[in-house]
């Protein structure tokens, strides 16, 4: 899994998470033993770099970004994207329980191992970064959403923010959309291959992702286990958005005519299941162990490595 089709294989898993809300791809790159590989990709893209460019220095200049890497990884994360878009939609409209089980059970697994790997016994500053992640991911999980949609350039600061999410673990880039009134329109910009507004939203994010990740490279070089103790809490406390059982607080009417949760709460198998439905513990409880099995054998992989 470590030559190309590994890396377009990691695109292809990372442009899936992107597409579910509260799923990052950043938490599937860390996963998958290529996050920091992708920061420093991303972080040489600077003036030396377009001074390369503009004296003809191509393969230099290529060579420099790591240019196959993110090619092959972009690959993967574009087919996911153009693929599974409504795939992804099809699965939260009639399989919701299910779907958010495996990935709960996935970002459960992965904050376990990266809090074993990376926090050391006695590390109070580490333990107390923990629970700043957790918090502040926990946080953004429940906050209403609003829109920002009728706003000029809409599309662009929606991709740059949610660029600037999908670099975190924890964070996902589709549910800062729906933060912002925007997983909606973008999902059906892109099914509808409407590529005006596609070439806005990618824009935006060119911009995020090139100013973002300098940033995280450089915390990553100059505080690495610092960082890696917020970003397991970011894990830990995202799984509040990721819990399958959710009562709906309050919906908007989109611009579709459809309804939309708009704000909701984790809530007990029990109580969903006396409120709502079926909470379909056995499939639930089948998809997060899926989910878990994934991270270990991905985490057995890269040992044997």
């Amino acid at each position: 899994m470590n030559g190309w089709l590994g890396i377009y294989l990691r695109g292809v898993a990372m442009g899936t998470a992107d597409l579910v809300p509260g799923v990052s791809g950043g938490t599937i790159a860390l996963i998958t033993g290529i996050y920091a590989r992708l920061l420093t990709a991303l972080s040489q893209a600077n003036g030396a770099t377009v001074m390369l460019l503009a004296r003809g220095h191509f393969g230099r200049c290529w060579e420099r970004i790591d240019g196959s890497f993110l090619l092959v990884l972009a690959a993967g994360i574009g087919t996911a994207i153009v693929v599974f878009a409504e795939g992804i939609q099809f699965l939260l409209a009639h399989y919701p329980l299910v779907l958010w089980s495996f990935f709960f059970g996935l970002v459960l697994a992965s904050a376990v191992m990266l809090l074993v790997t990376e926090l050391s016994a006695g590390d109070r500053l580490g333990c107390f970064l923990v629970v700043l992640g957790a918090s502040a991911a926990a946080l953004i999980g429940l906050l209403p959403q609003g829109s920002i949609a009728s706003l000029p350039g809409a599309f662009f600061l929606a991709g740059m923010l949610a660029i600037t999410a999908m670099l975190l673990p924890g964070i996902s880039g589709s549910f800062i959309l729906l933060l912002l009134g925007m997983y909606s329109p973008v999902i059906s910009a892109v099914t509808d291959r409407d590529l005006a507004l596609l070439a806005m939203f990618a824009g935006g994010c060119a911009v995020g992702l090139l100013a973002f990740s300098r940033v995280l490279h450089w915390l990553m070089q100059s505080f690495r286990k610092p960082l890696m103790a917020t970003l397991a809490g970011f894990l830990a406390g995202s799984l509040v958005i990721l819990w399958p059982w959710q009562l709906v607080q309050s919906v908007i009417i989109d611009r579709h005519g459809e309804a939309r949760s708009v704000s909701a709460l984790p809530i007990s198998p029990a109580r969903f299941a006396a409120e709502l439905g079926d909470p379909q513990l056995l499939l639930c409880g089948i998809g997060a162990l899926v989910g878990i099995v994934v991270v270990a054998g991905l985490a057995l992989a890269r040992a044997r490595v």
